[in-house]
């Protein structure tokens, strides 16, 4: 059952995400960029520009748009373009389009990502079941990722954040079987070595500990396949890096803990210099092989974007790098260039300290006055019929998981000492949104959150599990019950805000509930 009802739960959030998956037909927001870039990738292996303007009645980069979505997409030029995001997301959309219809048909074209997000639903209920050793607070947190807004909206259109979401949590969930596997380890040698003859004890302030270091546990294939996921994670978005250090560093850390309650000496200095830094020389050369692996389009194409640079430029750059390395370095400064300098304003940037409050939600698709009451439209067709994509989490999920993530610090320092859950929990928060304090000038928008999504689930499961234990059995059902009721009964009031479905304006309006949101 720990297989078979989260896949359930998978299939109830997928078909959230893929009914209606190809509506609106029209491209939405920043899918001008990325779906475009994946569709000239997969056509010449390297993105490519676009004209503003293809010469018909109506000029302009929506018109070029709507070409493209009604499938007339050979308006692409032959100079390479310049993007500022790593190529492995859109290649996950151009493998979408290869496999379900190609260009001219929005369901292939944001069926990556759907996949995805249907996906981290399965993964999550893993990771809940594996922290919290109960079935249904693991079902708990599918339903929560299955009825998210932000889950659903970021699923729904070609942007590449969900996939920094999918292989984050990915790399989490190994990292947690690595964590299993080692205390594993570490118990059967304890055990072993402490009925040897020649065993020696040492007094602690937690009691005798055995004075021998313990067993070699830094190497495992899970490690290995977490290093490859956070550097795919990487080659999505640079935000990766975060989760790369964050996870490394909580890694180490548990796997001293559990030396520390084996009943090893020196646990701390072992998990450091034993575990964590030969976990460090073999996870950080195969996440940053993963990272460039992304990029072998780039390099093995003449006329990608500064595929030439050192060439026209001698002496500039890290001169004592090879012509292709030095200009691949020089586009890297660029791009770190144009990420910390970027302060254009735009109507739907949201400060990052906003974001776990939903404050300001973004709006990727708006269409106004349509004709025939399509939708919910026909139950009052005097009404004016709108259709709108807002890409904004469940409030009340939202709401209550930045509450717990509070409670959940105050338990783990107060009343579970040492509980080492709650990392797993924060894990994500101090990855994907606490680097982000330091841009608070930058133009960032409120669907980057949708990598703290898990976190948020998790931290509403793991308050859920310190309930389980303190209230009865009647209490605790209430409680659960009353909540995700709630959560789901909002999941439905909103739902056709964030599908596009058409709706009376009156309606629309209704869900903007602080002018923040409109």
């Amino acid at each position: 059952m720990g297989w078979v009802l989260p896949l359930l739960m998978a299939v109830f959030g997928g078909l959230l995400r893929f009914i209606r998956l190809g509506s609106p037909r029209a491209v939405v927001f920043d899918e001008t960029y990325y779906v475009k870039d994946a569709y000239t990738m997969l056509m010449t292996g390297e993105p490519r520009n676009w004209p503003k303007d293809v010469g018909t009645a109506v000029s302009g980069e929506n018109q070029v748009n709507a070409l493209f979505a009604a499938g007339d997409t050979d308006h692409w030029l032959s100079s390479a373009e310049y993007v500022v995001h790593p190529p492995v997301g859109k290649w996950c959309i151009a493998l979408g389009l290869k496999l379900f219809g190609g260009a001219g048909n929005p369901f292939a074209w944001r069926a990556a990502t759907a996949v995805a997000g249907t996906l981290a639903i399965l993964v999550l209920c893993r990771v809940a079941l594996r922290l919290f050793r109960n079935l249904p607070i693991a079902l708990m947190a599918g339903f929560l990722m299955s009825v998210d807004g932000l889950g659903i909206t970021m699923s729904r259109t070609g942007l590449l954040d969900v996939f920094i979401m999918i292989f984050t949590l990915g790399a989490l969930s190994l990292l947690l079987i690595h964590r299993d596997w080692a205390r594993g380890r570490l118990r059967e040698a304890y055990a072993r070595d402490s009925r040897r003859r020649d065993a020696r004890w040492l007094p602690g302030r937690d009691g005798w500990a055995l004075d021998t270091r313990g067993p070699f546990i830094a190497l495992s294939p899970w490690r290995a396949g977490a290093a490859v996921l956070l550097g795919l994670a990487t080659g999505v978005k640079w935000s990766g890096t975060y989760f790369f250090a964050v996870f490394c560093v909580i890694s180490v850390v548990w796997d001293a803990w559990e030396r520390h309650k084996a009943g090893y000496r020196g646990w701390l200095g072992t998990g450091i210099w034993k575990d964590g830094l030969a976990a460090a020389l073999y996870m950080v050369p195969i996440y940053a092989l993963t990272y460039l692996a992304g990029w072998t389009s780039w390099f093995i194409h003449p006329d990608s974007y500064m595929h030439n640079w050192a060439a026209n430029h001698p002496g500039e750059g890290v001169t004592w790098l090879p012509e292709g390395l030095r200009s691949f370095v020089e586009y890297h400064r660029q791009m770190w260039e144009f990420h910390t300098t970027l302060t254009a304003h735009h109507d739907y940037m949201a400060n990052p300290l906003t974001w776990p409050l939903q404050v300001r939600p973004t709006s990727f698709y708006w269409e106004d006055h349509l004709t025939g009451a399509p939708g919910l439209c026909a139950l009052s067709p005097e009404s004016r019929c709108v259709a709108a994509i807002t890409s904004i989490g469940n409030p009340f999920l939202w709401w209550l998981g930045s509450l717990c993530v509070i409670i959940g610090i105050i338990v783990a320092a107060f009343v579970k000492r040492g509980d080492w859950r709650i990392w797993a929990v924060l894990a994500g928060l101090l990855a994907g949104w606490l680097p982000w304090a330091q841009y608070l000038n930058r133009t960032t928008f409120t669907f980057y959150a949708i990598v703290i999504l898990p976190a948020m689930v998790l931290a509403i499961c793991y308050v859920a599990d310190w309930l389980r234990d303190m209230l009865s059995p009647r209490a605790y059902h209430v409680t659960c019950g009353v909540a995700l009721g709630v959560i789901g009964l909002a999941a439905v009031f909103w739902y056709p805000i964030w599908t596009a479905i058409p709706v009376p304006y009156e309606f629309w309006l209704s869900h903007m509930w602080f002018d923040s949101w409109i």
